[in-house]
């Protein structure tokens, strides 16, 4: 058997990669730099799939949700009566 020295190096080892690795890779100045390079490249963004007019308080949300909930109405009213629904904007 080893003893218990050997555990202890183990233990230091099994301590000391994880946190080590943590440290390196969260740290925000390299993520800044190895990480957003490319994942704008990857992944660019498009002003027609991002919304940026997010309801931030209570009354813009229940107005969004009113908003949503009459724009499905009309949708099942349209599908009813057989007819296309009307294009949202």
């Amino acid at each position: 058997m080893a003893g218990p020295n050997l555990e202890l190096v183990k233990f230091g080892i099994y301590v000391f990669f994880p946190v080590a690795i943590m440290l390196h890779y969260g740290n925000p100045e390299w993520y800044q730099e190895h990480i957003i390079p490319y994942r704008e490249r990857f992944w660019p963004t498009d002003p027609k799939t991002t919304n940026t007019n997010v309801p931030h308080t209570s009354t813009e949300l229940s107005n969004e949700i009113a908003a949503l909930k009459l724009r499905k109405m009309q949708e099942r009213q349209a599908a009813a009566n057989g007819s296309a629904p009307a294009p949202s904007g």
